[in-house]
């Protein structure tokens, strides 16, 4: 991964310190895959860097400096200047980023024009190097001017472009669905936009920002802010975003966007070929979402609750941008899994947006505490019943992960470490997601009242909010607003001890009563039951005659992925499955279609073979398309993947077109490799996007499981 942090020095005494120096170095490193062209203008001087791919590990005593910068962001967060950001998106690659500092704030970057009351600003040309390329991106170290008074406050401006950033996606027309205009967004999770825009790329580091984009007419920008205003006659977008907010939440959206108001406080954004679908998806339930939400948590606190649906090359199912959520438009067929993925990520604003994980080796408190809010508020919407039996289904493909992974897997630590030159996107899995839940489930538990726990969650975000905490702000908080549990010792319970959650591997230590959902849950499992029985003849009669049509959508897919777990399956199995199910899973959602699909694929079955090849003609999603890829290269169909590929590579972004080439030639002679003709060409290693899959090794099965069951939210 492409990555572009920055260092500024803070004074001159200061300057070739090599404590104060490492403490710029962002905290969270990621690996890189790439080589990085950055062109860096200061103050009229101008450098073009170019560096190669990282072949060493930094010295250890690196190493041990920025353990003791991060060791320093555990208990606090810190807040750095506000940045003022000017994009063009469509007519050039040049940015420029201004930094203000107030004089109190130490070991920070020092602007570079005077300020004050009757000061005039001047601007004068700053000295500066580019260190050389590491694991964790070009820093730039800035030399100041001898003038320079102590305590006096001033602006740094950096003038940047890149012809390689992983955070930001290009579209050409093609590649929306209404073909008529390019489209560009943005990808910052995990570590992603320091190739964006210079920052301290770390959730234990917030701000405010200001942005100013200037687009072509007819292009409509959004970006993740609370303010925003449009110039017509100069095409130009001001935003500004008041409260302060990781790096990874500073989202831009462009292209051919239509809105409609959907509630007192939403609206959608769409293209104009799908704003009609995606408004009567929601109209009316983001705002019951949201009130269930601040009747359980607190204030909605970030002004608008906008969603924008994205083209099919949105590297991830949806992402908690602070006042626009992004939403993939494959989704929008989905209608309970567009429920769940949408009251994700409005969670997110109370649970990782406003309170946020200081590190991303503690993920879960983002996404396990978020996870929990999404269930209490589809309870109180929609019923204890299909709470379960979301719980139900999310829970049965963390069994299934687990049992790929292994029991002894440090992945499935809540307390990852992430070790020198992983990509925190790697620590993205289920266990973050369910794990995290069930650990926030049992806090609930011990209170014995989920109100009582809804008033803490409340007073811890009302506590925390615009800040990064650690787990021991969560568990400390929680034991003082209980202090009789704290009196019982409840966090040294045997086997169910705080610390043994946080960093013991394996499964959750307990998982919750799931029975309310039981009304839901055991058609699936007898129909399960039915189709695994002797004789065949006898079970699949039955079977066929228990009608799956009026099933809820989790109940349909957890029956799959049942069938899907056993497999491959006695070819009369599938027969038979084929003959009761395949047309009317062919009318039913792609979240449907794709686990039919993949049972078919690993039974090699060849008389649904058509329905594969007309799905992956009609996707262009990496959640639909990867999974099926991945499993016809493993088994006995690569050739037909083959086939398929060249005839549908045109429509796919030159990302995923990239990844499934991976998955194609792995194992295949040079002779088979795809070539630049072929759909090679734009396919840049430097604009690929990792996915979660990786986490789990070569193998395909779990590499579909990790893409499409883990992407909740980025």
């Amino acid at each position: 991964m492409v990555t572009s942090a920055w260092r500024l020095q803070l004074n001159r005494e200061n300057q070739d310190h090599p404590e104060i120096i490492h403490r710029f170095i962002l905290s969270d490193l990621s690996s890189t895959r790439s080589t990085l062209n950055h062109r860096a203008t200061l103050a009229g001087l101008e450098e073009t860097v170019k560096s190669a791919r990282p072949v060493a590990e930094p010295n250890p005593g690196f190493w041990s400096q920025l353990q003791k910068y991060e060791e320093g962001l555990q208990s606090r967060s810190r807040r750095p200047p506000e940045p003022s950001t000017q994009v063009d998106p469509f007519t050039d690659y040049g940015s420029s980023l201004t930094v203000t500092l107030p004089p109190e704030l130490p070991h920070q970057p020092l602007p570079a024009f005077p300020e004050g009351p009757g000061a005039e600003p001047s601007c004068c040309p700053l000295a500066f190097r580019v260190d050389p390329f590491t694991d964790y991106g070009s820093s730039l170290t800035v030399t100041l001017p001898p003038e320079l008074q102590a305590h006096q406050p001033f602006q740094v401006i950096l003038r940047y472009t890149s012809t390689d950033a992983p955070a930001i996606w290009w579209l050409d027309p093609e590649l929306t669905y209404g073909s008529a205009k390019p489209f560009v967004f943005t990808q910052g999770h995990s570590v992603c936009n320091r190739s964006f825009f210079p920052c301290f790329d770390t959730p234990a580091v917030k701000c405010t920002y200001s942005a100013v984009v200037k687009a072509p007419s007819g292009v409509q920008v959004l970006m993740s802010a609370t303010k925003s205003t449009y110039v017509e006659e100069e095409g130009v977008y001001h935003f500004h975003m008041e409260h302060p907010v990781p790096a990874y939440l500073v989202a831009l959206v462009a292209g051919d966007l239509q809105p409609a108001d959907i509630g007192p406080r939403s609206r959608v954004w769409a293209e104009p070929c799908l704003l009609s679908m995606a408004t009567s998806k929601l109209s009316g339930v983001v705002e019951q979402w949201l009130s269930a939400a601040e009747r359980l948590y607190g204030p909605y606190m970030w002004g608008r609750y906008d969603i924008v649906f994205l083209p099919p090359s949105f590297p991830i199912v949806a992402m908690e941008n602070p006042c626009l959520t992004f939403v993939i438009s494959s989704i929008l067929e989905c209608d309970e899994f567009l429920v769940i993925d949408v009251i994700h990520e409005v969670a997110h604003s109370w649970f990782g947006n406003a309170v946020t994980n200081a590190t991303w080796e503690e993920m879960w408190l983002s996404e396990g505490l978020a996870t929990y809010a999404q269930r209490r508020i589809t309870t109180e919407t929609y019923g204890a019943a299909f709470t379960c039996l979301e719980t139900a289904f999310r829970l049965d493909a963390l069994h299934r992960q687990m049992k790929l992974l292994g029991e002894d897997s440090p992945v499935s630590k809540l307390q990852v470490k992430l070790e020198p030159g992983v990509n925190p996107s790697h620590l993205m899995n289920l266990f973050t997601y369910e794990k995290g839940y069930c650990f926030v489930y049992y806090l609930s538990q011990l209170c014995g009242d989920p109100q009582r726990f809804d008033d803490f969650l409340r007073a811890y975000v009302e506590k925390y909010k615009f800040t990064s905490v650690v787990a021991q702000d969560l568990l400390d908080s929680f034991l003082s607003f209980f202090p009789e549990l704290k009196e019982q010792s409840v966090d040294c319970r045997a086997g169910l001890e705080f610390e043994r959650w946080l960093n013991a591997t394996g499964p959750p230590l307990a998982e919750p009563d799931l029975s309310q959902g039981s009304s839901l849950t055991r058609p699936v499992e007898a129909l399960f039951r039915l189709w695994t029985a002797e004789p065949l003849e006898q079970a699949a009669a039955s079977a066929s005659a228990i009608d799956i049509s009026k099933w809820r959508t989790f109940q349909t897919a957890l029956f799959l992925d049942r069938l899907l777990d056993g497999s491959p399956l006695p070819q009369e199995v599938v027969m038979s499955l084929s003959k009761c199910y395949s047309s009317l899973l062919d009318s039913m959602n792609a979240e449907i279609r794709i686990r039919w699909l993949q049972i078919v694929v690993r039974n090699d079955y060849y008389p649904d073979l058509h329905r594969v090849r007309r799905f992956l003609e009609s996707q262009m999603s990496r959640m639909y398309t990867i999974p099926l890829y991945e499993d016809l290269c493993t088994g006995a169909l690569k050739s037909f993947a083959l086939e398929v590929f060249y005839q549908t590579q045109g429509r796919l972004h030159p990302n995923l077109r990239r990844t499934i080439q991976q998955i194609l030639t792995q194992g295949l002679g040079p002779s088979a490799e795809p070539s630049a003709e072929q759909g090679g060409a734009g396919a840049e290693a430097e604009g690929d996007v990792d996915t979660p899959a990786l986490l789990l090794g070569d193998e395909a099965p779990s590499s579909a499981i990790a893409l499409r069951d883990v992407n909740v939210s980025a």
